[in-house]
């Protein structure tokens, strides 16, 4: 059954892409309920990701300073500059400005994990380093966010959100998985759990995708006049994200592993802890949650899209 569903994993997600749409354009009031249910969802896929993901890597990783280090430079040195001169394109409209800046100056400290296994990527190493990652965006988005926008934007920036995020989306399902390893040493029945959600990655990916979509899509619906130019912007960024991850594995070194967690670790970004972010913005820049909203979308579906390029790659011995 597991390998079955790997083996038809790419068209699980895309068939989870397309049922969210649909459940969200054409009931669009189904969309709280959806967005109540992204958090539970997220949470599972984390929790059987790390269940995949032995803590005695994680602690290895956290000594990997060449990883550390690539990961710090890719991600707040030369993709900052990359989103400079994207949202260049759309300075003519601040609140536009301040969304695209928000979601693409912020790596991503959950999901990415998640694509990153699936992709054969180094999991363990992006788990190790993402509290890092983390604190550093805090520190560092109002001043790249000062740069590039104005500082008028800084009043309405809140640290709440990203503290929530790591403690429900790294360090709950952390905790209860590094229980469940340690409980699989002398019990049948947490070596069961460990096989179950194991088996269960793409049925939980599919409906966590599903799930995102329909409560974001409808959002996107509505601005689709305003939103349709950062479409190309947001493909352009993930596109460069992913040179530029391969290019700074190459230069430090990296294995293949490595390599595609550097990948993952540019291409993804922070959207689902920015949008509450975004939604808290006073009246005037009110857009700027939509172009959060529109950068997941787009992100979600060039995900899928990597994931099945690297796979291909792999079959064909590339």
């Amino acid at each position: 059954m597991m390998e079955w569903a790997n083996r038809w994993q790419v068209p699980f997600f895309v068939a989870g892409i397309l049922l969210g749409a649909t459940l969200g354009l054409l009931a669009p009031r189904s969309a709280p309920i959806a967005e109540a249910l992204v958090a539970p969802a997220l949470i599972a896929l984390l929790y059987a990701t790390f269940l995949a993901v032995p803590f005695v890597d994680v602690a290895r990783g956290l000594r990997d300073l060449r990883f550390l280090s690539a990961a710090v430079v890719l991600n707040f040195v030369l993709l900052p500059a990359v989103v400079f001169g994207l949202s260049r394109l759309v300075a003519h409209d601040h609140a536009l400005l301040v969304g695209v800046l928000l979601v693409l100056l912020t790596p991503c400290i959950d999901y990415v994990i998640v694509f990153t296994r699936m992709a054969g990527g180094a999991a363990s190493k992006l788990l190790a380093v993402s509290p890092l990652l983390m604190l550093l965006q805090i520190a560092l988005l109002p001043i790249f966010l000062a740069m590039m926008a104005g500082p008028d934007v800084l009043g309405t920036l809140r640290v709440g959100p990203f503290v929530r995020a790591f403690l429900l989306f790294i360090a709950l399902p952390l905790g209860l998985a590094v229980c469940t390893q340690l409980l699989a040493r002398r019990s049948v029945f947490a070596r069961g759990v460990e096989r179950t959600m194991d088996a269960g990655m793409v049925p939980i990916m599919t409906v966590t995708l599903a799930v995102i979509v329909a409560a974001q899509v409808e959002t996107v619906r509505a601005h689709a006049s305003d939103l349709v130019g950062l479409v190309p912007i947001y493909v352009t960024f993930l596109v460069i994200a992913c040179a530029l991850g391969l290019l700074v594995a190459r230069v430090w070194r990296h294995d293949v592993a490595s390599t595609r967690g550097l990948m993952f670790s540019g291409a993804t970004r922070n959207s689902l802890v920015i949008l509450p972010i975004a939604l808290a913005l006073p009246a005037p820049l009110a857009p700027a949650a939509a172009a959060v909203v529109t950068q997941t979308l787009v992100e979600l579906v060039g995900m899928v899209v990597l994931v099945t390029s690297i796979r291909h790659l792999e079959r064909r011995g590339g």
